[in-house]
């Protein structure tokens, strides 16, 4: 079945099916799951979907926006729009302390990074109330695309007292891997998880549309002897990433 075919209204669209945009939304998701619409191919222009459809422009071109927000469907400027590919979800456990590194290496999945920062500078107020740092101390900040899979994750930013991580270029793969090293991997954390729409800066780094869904995870890691050894700022791909936590009833 080609494209005008699947798109014809007889058959999906009606009175009862609800607004008329998600009708058609719903329809355009049966044809990407279905395999009618591929991967990296082009949509119809919104002229002819909307001939196709028998529907106005403005109900093809808002239905078509849904898709863009939920992930499915990008928009190239110049080109028109096209069908993403499924992006791999990640479920990550919010019981056990682990690197981006490991969780993906536990995935049988390489990781490589894109550094956008990388060095010491004058901490924050915020660095300085989280780490407990001194007037004239200094930071060491690491700021990084992460990508597993040839396929960009998330957006990493760590800030570290000196003493902890005393040459941040000495970061190449896994952050915690080298803390370990010296003795200094953090034992337990505390996690902060916001829903956000992503500003364009952090939406074009991790290859989605602007406002599109995403998760801010402000995370302070602790030493054994309870001091903080990093304060992370990362920003996750709302369609990539599942976070997953047990409870039990307290007795």
């Amino acid at each position: 079945m080609d494209v005008a075919e699947f798109l014809r209204p007889e058959g999906w669209l009606g009175r009862s099916g609800g607004p008329r945009y998600v009708q058609l939304r719903r329809r355009l998701e049966e044809g990407i799951e279905g395999g009618i619409l591929a991967p990296n191919s082009s949509l119809p222009p919104e002229r002819e979907i909307a001939e196709i459809t028998e529907l106005s422009r403005v109900t093809v071109r808002k239905a078509i926006q849904e898709l863009v927000r939920e992930g499915a469907i990008e928009q190239r400027q110049g080109s028109g729009s096209f069908v993403r590919e499924p992006v791999m979800r990640v479920e990550q456990s919010l019981s056990h302390l682990t690197s981006f590194t490991e969780d993906m290496r536990g995935r049988g999945l390489e990781t490589t990074s894109k550094w956008l920062e990388r060095g010491i500078f004058i901490p924050s107020s915020e660095e300085i109330a989280a780490l407990g740092l001194s007037a004239g101390d200094q930071v060491s900040r690491i700021y990084r695309l992460r990508e597993a899979g040839g396929r960009p994750m998330a957006l990493e930013r760590a800030s570290l007292p000196m003493d902890i991580l005393p040459n941040p270029i000495e970061v190449t793969t896994s952050l915690y891997e080298l803390l370990d090293q010296s003795g200094n991997r953090p034992v337990r954390a505390v996690q902060k998880i916001s829903a956000i729409n992503l500003e364009p800066a952090e939406a074009d780094l991790l290859g989605v549309a602007e406002g599109t869904a995403g998760l801010r995870i402000q995370r302070t890691s602790y030493l054994n002897t309870g001091r903080v050894a990093e304060l992370t700022r990362s920003i996750y791909r709302g369609d990539a990433y599942d976070f997953v936590a047990e409870l039990r009833l307290s007795n």
